[in-house]
């Protein structure tokens, strides 16, 4: 009988890496002492104790002082995550502004830097960009390129989840098939990861928001152009190739105008940024009235949201197409939460009401009971938060571990890790604290 080799043993390796991991999920919710850990994990003592000890070489792991004792015995020695072990880097690019954010392992923001940017100018331009405001935040928080792991790229447009490039963007002229992390990836020693900025928010906002851990959330952004980002079981939604959520194409309006896509009646061509200004100032040139000048431009539109009538009755109408679109999301699934987040939200309570008044007329009675429709709570860091919440989720894999741990240390630099797609797994408990604080290492999945 011909021998076959065991298919059944787990490599020790793969073993320690996932344990690890387990151990810096842990800490990262709370400083905690070894003797915690081994029973949080299902490990003895001497195995905690083993990878502590790496981890603590990798400066990954610090100690923190003592826990009063309770109890006879010495007190225990408290451990806590070493947030500024490495950093990330994240990336915002917007129609109308570039921002870039140094942030520890935790993403919390430690220094950023924001400046008004046409996206129609082009990649040379926008790198350039991108180039001075990284060395900007670099400079303000006193750390080298070389303790940065890995850099996120928000991008306003449709990206291929599998190869990074941009495709056929509507709102970025220039733009098609640009390899975003490819180009950056020339400049920076760190690995560079690309997604579309609505997706990024919906990471963000179930990661850090309001309805953090929320199984099944909609983020709708809304700004120049409008997309979402879909958290379906705990998971991003990014579709076959990444084109999921694009909602300002939908037609809500078959016999209306045309957007930039090219579509009749699409969203975009009802309540994207540009169009709102000219349907104010159509309305104000046919004799509405308004104590607003004919030059008021978006911000102050938003202002007056609650004060002048015209701006009001704007924002109810760009608020009932949003409606539309958020209805026939509820209807395909069935979230819990739908966040509306991007610049238009500012206008705040009259857009939501608008938004909520359709649902509840629209919608079917199973997907409109339960669902929370909320104003994004993260504001302009909703993007970059986002991305470090997509860099954690590359990071903290077994193949990303060994980047990090050589990063950590300062070794020479690691090389990047494969382009696999990033795992992402995010908080089903009721931990609120842990939730807006800090996201779950361990990966699960995407769809």
């Amino acid at each position: 009988m011909p021998h076959h080799a065991r298919t059944d043993v787990l490599d020790p390796a793969a073993v320690r890496a996932r344990h690890t991991l387990l151990i810096l999920d842990q800490l990262w919710h709370e400083d905690l002492a070894r003797v915690d850990l081994a029973a949080r994990v299902g490990l003895s003592r001497s195995a905690i104790s083993s990878i502590i000890n790496e981890l603590h070489a990798a400066h990954l792991v610090l100690e923190v002082g003592r826990r009063e004792r309770h109890h006879a015995g010495r007190r225990a020695t408290v451990l806590t995550l070493n947030a500024q072990a490495a950093f990330l880097i994240a990336v915002d690019l917007g129609a109308t502004h570039v921002r870039a954010a140094l942030l520890d392992l935790r993403c919390r923001v430690l220094s950023t830097r924001e400046v008004p940017h046409d996206i129609q100018t082009g990649p040379e331009r926008t790198y350039a960009a991108i180039h001075e405001l990284i060395a900007a935040v670099l400079a303000d928080a006193s750390v080298s390129v070389e303790r940065v792991a890995m850099i996120g790229v928000g991008i306003p447009g449709p990206v291929d989840h599998h190869t990074g490039r941009v495709v056929s963007p509507p709102n970025m002229r220039g733009w098609d098939d640009e390899n975003v992390a490819g180009n950056l990836e020339r400049t920076y020693p760190a690995p560079v990861y690309v997604d579309n900025d609505a997706n990024l928010g919906a990471l963000a906002e179930h990661r850090f928001g309001q309805r953090a851990g929320t199984a099944d959330l909609v983020y709708v952004k809304a700004a120049t152009g409008i997309g979402a980002g879909v958290i379906l079981g705990g998971r991003l939604h990014r579709g076959a190739r990444g084109g999921a959520g694009e909602v300002g194409h939908i037609s809500i309006n078959e016999h209306g105008p045309a957007g930039r896509s090219g579509n009749p009646g699409s969203l975009e061509s009802y309540a994207s940024a540009p169009v709102i200004l000219d349907i104010f100032r159509a309305y104000a040139r046919a004799g509405a009235t308004t104590s607003l000048p004919a030059d008021t431009d978006l911000t102050g539109l938003m202002r007056a949201a609650d004060r002048d009538p015209l701006a009001r009755r704007v924002w109810q109408e760009t608020g009932q197409h949003l409606g539309i679109a958020v209805t026939t999301m509820l209807n395909l699934f069935n979230p819990g939460a739908v966040v509306l987040g991007g610049t238009l939200s500012r206008a705040g309570e009259p857009l939501l009401h608008a938004v909520r008044a359709v649902v509840q007329h629209r919608a079917m009675s199973i997907n409109r009971d339960r669902v929370h429709i909320d104003l994004g709570t993260l504001g302009a860091m909703t993007t970059v938060l986002g991305a470090g919440v997509m860099l954690l989720d590359h990071l903290f894999t077994p193949t990303g571990l060994r980047h990090l741990y050589a990063v950590a240390n300062g070794s020479a630099y690691a090389p990047a890790p494969p382009r696999a797609p990033p795992l992402l797994v995010a908080h089903t408990g009721t931990d609120r604290t842990a939730l807006q604080t800090r996201p779950t290492l361990i990966p699960g999945g995407t769809t």
